[in-house]
């Protein structure tokens, strides 16, 4: 089974490396971007048993800082 855990950072947190992704875009004459939030994508290969709570065990104690990111989980 292969799970995608989707991490961003929670509203509110400063988040330095979409500004600097904002302002490089810029910089390459590319006025219409508001805003860039940068995240993180992580792919697990899964042996088929393994438990949605495991999963969600897995991001709250390694893949996401739970007090400054949030995290989403997508099987597939």
């Amino acid at each position: 089974m292969k799970a995608r855990i989707f991490v961003t950072l929670k509203g509110g947190v400063l988040d330095p490396q979409g500004k600097a992704i904002h302002h490089a875009l810029e910089g390459l004459g590319f006025g219409g971007v508001n805003d860039v939030r940068a995240g993180k994508l992580i792919e697990l290969d899964l042996a088929d048993c393994t438990s949605d709570e495991e999963i969600d065990a897995m991001c709250r104690k390694l893949l996401a800082n739970t007090v400054i990111e949030n995290y989403r989980i997508e099987k597939a």
